[in-house]
């Protein structure tokens, strides 16, 4: 038997007065979180909410998230975590293809309101029985009519529940993909997946008792879930919310809160490292606090990773995992030299293999894709035995990612299958050109895709952020790479922009600038 809200659990019974979660002013600790988890739980089970039922959660980075969160596992559910950025007719097609029973929705703001969006979506899921909105205030009333809050949910109940045991092997969450090929796709992750990836904690790094999260990466995607929140929990950190990643508001909450691990996506430190009054801050102080950094979720250019060394005192160390892998897979250890550059060695419990098209493995050193096995892959995908099978094939999970594996057992990514370039019948590597490019002087990140050619079938081009004072049109930089690069790599067309698009967690959005 086993819940993965026993990582709240535990630490509330262990550590109860020690600071779980820390939101502007406020701070609560591990017996709060716990109690009002505790009322949640309650009040799903009073509505009819049973094991195995699957309760949606859309939420910002507030305290509400793991109260909730973990008051739907307590009551024997799973959470089906949305993607804030949703819009009604997306969270319908969530709501349904999860088959909830239940949806708790955060009311949002004037510039996104969730709440709006949220109540559009249910009501076009017949499937989905309850809906209920989270107020900043659980006193207020909803801002629609008619509609039931958080705070009703748990009014009257018991700070005091026994949690529903659940089987390790039972779903825990069930985390959609991006949906970049088709629609999305709802990866079932266990109990056993997540704590067992919660836990990685104690073999990646070595957790101390004051340490302090900034958690800016959101909590519905597996990252800052998993490595921030779960691991967090787990090892009675306070986690210090940030809703929206601000380098401004980031840099202020280092400084103020002591915060001693930073979780991120490469374009978060590239914005830190970027910010245009860093006297504001006392860099001293976040220095000397900070201990940990940890990159995922896209490949880390290694300038950055240097220049951000050199600023903050802290090596980053770079791993690696997808929504279905819960997420950790691979990660650059404290107890090794790290190899900048690397997404590092297999985690604890989990194999990692490079092969070929015909899934045979590829040579040591030399370029394959990316394949999986161990206690972190999920069950499969929710109601789809079809693509479960095609990305398990063999028994090993198919990644997309192209990779190689060095003589000491580091893996590097080289990039995504879909991302691969291909020219003229060359292949082109994507990361490979957007490292060369941020070296140049006067670029401070470079986003490069294939567009359509009618002689060479792809051609390459990259868009490009230019550092703050510095000048350079697209013609000189085309050709500074022509004498970088070998002729079938280089750039022909250099789009020079004030901004990318981006997702909530901060990856670049390439499909919208193809």
């Amino acid at each position: 038997m086993l819940n993965l809200a026993v990582l709240l659990e535990d630490s509330a019974r262990e550590a109860p007065t020690r600071t779980a979660v820390i939101f502007n002013d406020m701070k609560l600790p591990y017996a709060a979180v716990n109690a009002a988890a505790n009322q949640i739980a309650g009040g799903l089970v009073d509505i009819g909410i049973r094991p195995g039922d699957k309760v949606a959660l859309t939420c910002p980075n507030l305290p509400h998230f793991p109260v909730i969160y973990y008051g739907i596992l307590k009551a024997g559910a799973v959470v089906v975590p949305l993607n804030v950025l949703l819009k009604g007719r997306e969270i319908a097609y969530h709501l349904a293809d999860s088959d909830a029973k239940a949806y708790i929705c955060f009311q949002g703001t004037p510039d996104l309101p969730m709440g709006q969006f949220g109540y559009e979506g249910f009501q076009q899921t017949p499937s989905c029985e309850h809906f209920y909105m989270i107020t900043i205030d659980p006193a207020a009333a909803s801002s629609i009519e008619g509609t039931k809050t958080v705070g009703q949910l748990m009014a009257g109940r018991s700070p005091v529940f026994d949690t529903v045991m659940t089987h390790a092997d039972d779903t825990a969450v069930i985390l959609y993909t991006s949906g970049t090929t088709g629609s999305p796709k709802g990866a079932e992750l266990t109990h056993s997946n997540m704590v067992m990836n919660a836990r990685l904690s104690d073999t990646m790094y070595h957790p101390e008792v004051d340490d302090v999260h900034l958690v800016t990466l959101p909590l519905f995607h597996s990252f800052g879930q998993t490595v921030q929140m779960n691991a967090g929990f787990y090892n009675k950190a306070a986690l210090s919310l940030l809703p929206r990643f601000d380098p401004d508001a980031a840099l202020g909450i280092m400084e103020r809160d002591n915060v001693t691990i930073f979780a991120g996506v490469p374009t978060m430190y590239w914005a830190m490292l970027n910010h245009p009054h860093p006297e504001k801050f006392d860099l001293a102080k976040i220095a000397h606090n900070l201990r940990l950094a940890v990159s995922g979720g896209a490949a880390m250019p290694v300038e950055v990773m240097r220049a951000f060394g050199e600023k903050f005192g802290v090596q980053i160390l770079e791993g690696y995992g997808l929504s279905e892998t819960s997420p950790v897979a691979t990660f650059n250890r404290l107890d090794r030299p790290p190899k900048p550059g690397s997404i590092g060695l297999p985690v604890w419990g989990v194999q990692v293999r490079l092969v070929d098209p015909l899934d045979k493995d590829v040579p040591q050193g030399e370029m394959g894709e990316i394949v999986l096995k161990g206690h972190n892959i999920m069950k499969g995908y929710y109601k789809r035995p079809e693509a479960t099978a095609e990305a398990m094939r063999g028994g090993w999970f198919h990644t997309g990612d192209l990779g190689h594996m060095d003589e000491d057992g580091f893996v590097y990514i080289t990039d995504r299958v879909k991302d691969m370039i291909i020219r003229g019948g060359f292949n082109v590597y994507p990361r490979e050109i957007e490292e060369v490019m941020v070296t140049h002087p006067a670029v401070s990140l470079a986003a490069v895709v294939g567009v359509p050619h009618d002689s060479y079938g792809e051609e390459i081009k990259a868009y490009v952020i230019l550092k703050p004072g510095q000048t350079v049109d697209e013609d000189e930089l085309i050709d500074w790479c022509r004498g970088c690069m070998a002729g079938y790599k280089y750039p022909r067309i250099i789009e020079i922009r004030e901004s990318l698009p981006m997702t909530a967690t901060g990856k670049i959005l390439k499909r919208e600038l193809r």
